[in-house]
């Protein structure tokens, strides 16, 4: 059995981190690593922010100067990854949540705000493997379909 290591990080005091979010976070990430049937042991780094941090990020890693809800820096390319030397396990990436953004979106939404950070970290762990959507519909209906497979299975459907 595979090992999944997260390093976790709140850089935000707008929203108060409920208990019990890290551990959906964990479980997404572990959910789409097993139906995308990734071999080998994870390391994946989360970052929580508010939308003027995000803003700034996606504005310099993307030139986009607006809020978004994730930003995914996957470190591997063609399923070549590095190894963190403290832990021997494939270094996949970053993933940067808006939790300000999240907790919006899942009031628009009209479900749980756990529902919608899952959502986001399995959309996100999808890029850092490799899945893409931006200018490729077949890729989008690709991504589509593992995040409802995964949503499903851990029961974080919309309400």
């Amino acid at each position: 059995m595979s090992r999944l290591f997260i390093s976790f990080r709140n850089n935000q005091k707008a929203i108060a981190v409920p208990n019990g979010l890290r551990t959906v976070i964990r479980k997404c990430i572990a959910e789409t690593l097993r139906v995308t049937e990734f071999e080998g042991d994870a390391d994946v780094s989360v970052t929580l922010v508010d939308n003027e941090s995000i803003k700034r990020i996606n504005k310099q890693f993307r030139d986009k100067s607006k809020v978004t809800d994730v930003i995914s820096f996957p470190l591997g390319a063609y399923d070549e990854y590095d190894v963190n030397p403290e832990n021997g396990a494939y270094m996949l990436g970053d993933i940067v949540i808006s939790l300000e953004k999240a907790h919006a979106q899942a009031i628009e939404y009209g479900h749980s705000l756990f529902r919608e950070i899952g959502f986001l970290a399995t959309h996100s762990t999808l890029h850092l493997l490799g899945y893409t959507h931006e200018d490729d519909l077949d890729g989008e209906k690709v991504m589509l379909a593992l995040q409802d497979t995964i949503m499903n299975n851990l029961k974080l459907t919309r309400e």
